[in-house]
Parts: C-alpha cells; sequence; structure tokens
C-alpha cells in the first residue's frame, strides 16, 4: 500500500481509510483533514494528478482499462509519513493511534529497503552527474570569464583599463599580430615596442617622422598604407578577430567597446582584403 509519488512514499487516502476501519472510507479521512487543514501542508499530504493515480492503479491491476464509472471519479489524496502520524492524532481513536504505529514502522522497512538496494547505484549515479555537472560548470565559467576579458564596455576616463586590456590581447600572439586603424600615433608604438612578435599595421595616415624614429630602435613593425577599412580591428596570429569601436590613439575619449569576434567568416574575409 506504500507507493512512490513525486520522490516520497505515500498512502492514498481509501488504503488509509480501510486500514482505520472507517465506515464512510476515504470521505472519513478528507474530511478530517479539513477540518484541520493548516496541519497538513504538501509536504504532509497532497492531490494526485490523473497520470499519477493511473501509474497507481496500473501497479494495483497489471492492466488498467479505463471505463466510466469502473474508478473514483475523484482524484484521491495521499499521505506522507508525516501525513500519517498527523492523522492519528486527528481521528483520535485506539484503532488509528495502533494502526499508524504499524504503519510507521512499514515507512520505515521500506526506506531500509530502498537505501539497501539502490545506494550503491544512487551514489554512482549522483557522482557521475555531479562530475559531469563540474565539467559544464567549468565550461561555462571559463567561457563567461574570457567574454569578461575580452568584451568589454569602456566610459570616458577609463583609459588605463582601456590600455591594460589592449596590452592584455596583444600579448596572447604567438606568431604575429594584424592591427587596422586609419590613425596610428605613438600612444600605439608606446604599447607596440614592448611586443615580440611580428606586427603589421594597416593604416591610411601615420606620422613619417615618428615611424622612421621608431624603426632605428624596434624592428617588429610593418607599415601598409590603405583607406578601405573604416572599423579598427586586431588580429591575433590569423585566428582570433577583435573589433574596437575607438582608434587607438582615442581611446576613452567617449565611451566604446573592444569585442571579441567568433565568426570565422568574417575573419577570413578581413584577412582577404589585407
Amino acid at each position: 500500500m506504500i507507493y512512490e509519488v513525486r520522490g516520497k512514499q505515500v498512502m492514498l487516502d481509501s488504503d488509509l481509510a480501510k486500514l482505520y476501519n472507517c465506515k464512510n472510507g476515504a470521505k472519513t479521512i478528507n474530511q478530517a483533514v479539513s477540518r484541520h487543514i493548516n496541519r497538513f501542508p504538501e509536504r504532509f499530504c497532497f492531490k494526485l494528478i490523473e497520470t499519477e493515480y493511473y501509474e497507481i492503479l496500473r501497479s494495483q491491476f497489471g492492466t488498467l482499462e479505463l471505463e466510466q464509472g469502473r474508478y473514483s471519479k475523484y482524484l484521491p489524496y495521499v499521505f506522507t509519513e508525516q501525513g500519517v502520524a498527523m492523522l492519528s492524532a486527528i481521528l483520535r481513536t485506539d484503532i488509528a493511534e495502533e494502526v499508524s504505529i504499524r504503519i510507521m514502522d512499514a515507512f520505515v522497512i521500506m526506506k531500509k529497503y530502498i537505501s539497501n538496494n539502490n545506494y550503491d547505484k544512487r551514489i554512482k549515479n549522483v557522482e557521475t552527474k555531479l562530475i559531469n555537472y563540474d565539467d559544464k560548470f567549468d565550461l561555462i565559467f571559463n567561457r563567461l570569464d574570457n567574454k569578461k576579458k575580452t568584451n568589454h564596455i569602456f566610459f570616458e576616463g577609463q583609459i588605463y583599463d582601456a590600455y591594460s586590456l589592449l596590452i592584455d590581447i596583444l600579448n596572447t600572439s604567438n606568431e604575429n599580430i594584424i592591427i587596422i586603424d586609419n590613425y596610428t600615433s605613438k600612444e600605439l608604438f608606446d604599447i607596440l615596442k614592448n611586443i615580440k612578435v611580428d606586427i603589421k599595421i594597416i593604416t591610411k595616415k601615420i606620422d613619417e617622422i615618428l615611424l622612421k624614429k621608431y624603426k632605428k630602435q624596434y624592428n617588429n613593425v610593418e607599415i601598409t598604407n590603405s583607406d578601405i577599412f573604416h572599423d579598427r580591428f586586431i588580429i591575433i596570429d590569423k585566428k582570433v578577430l577583435y573589433h574596437s569601436g575607438a582608434s587607438f590613439k582615442d581611446l576613452c575619449n567617449k565611451c566604446f567597446a573592444i569585442s571579441k569576434i567568433d565568426d570565422k567568416h568574417i575573419l577570413d574575409e578581413i584577412l582577404k582584403c589585407i
């Protein structure tokens, strides 16, 4: 008479009525509960839905023929272990107390049986799920962390933070860097002098005197004059593409964003233009 519903061990109101020898059947049980409804929260007592009730009927009869009038048209209530204990208190009969004690013993025996037979399997399943979820959460957090580092909006005055992110992006390169910016200035060269990979700058305007002085001391920059681009881009190792809403000489003069573009097709198209 004990069934598992919604992960809880429960008993039907009609079965309890039989055990308690209630003359009016489940009606006596439900009337007693209605008079003391505050004592029966959902963890003590709840009403079944159709699919839950039919599943119990199938377990009782093996097959289930849903003929009109064959089963009660009212969906029954079920009681958990705590609900059974509360029932014995509100019914206040000798048989209710005696039967409730036996029912409580049955709940304990059933829990021990379930525990002994399913513990190892359930623990193994839980451990497997935890490992899987840990891996998924690590992946999600890593992606969120990477997005936080490489997709950022800067407001006016956040000059240090903007240049700091720019330097972090450039330092991820192992082979080469391509910078597309129509207005190349001293601020950018001040950063590039410490970068240890080959750098190609595509620009339409540059201070030739500044470039000449830079090349006398550093040899990591190649300049290509072009005005086919309007926006600013950084390409790392010809594999990773970033977009900047502001020229690198004007970072944080106004609100702007630096964003990573994950669409490889866009990267390939830009590389074709270079």
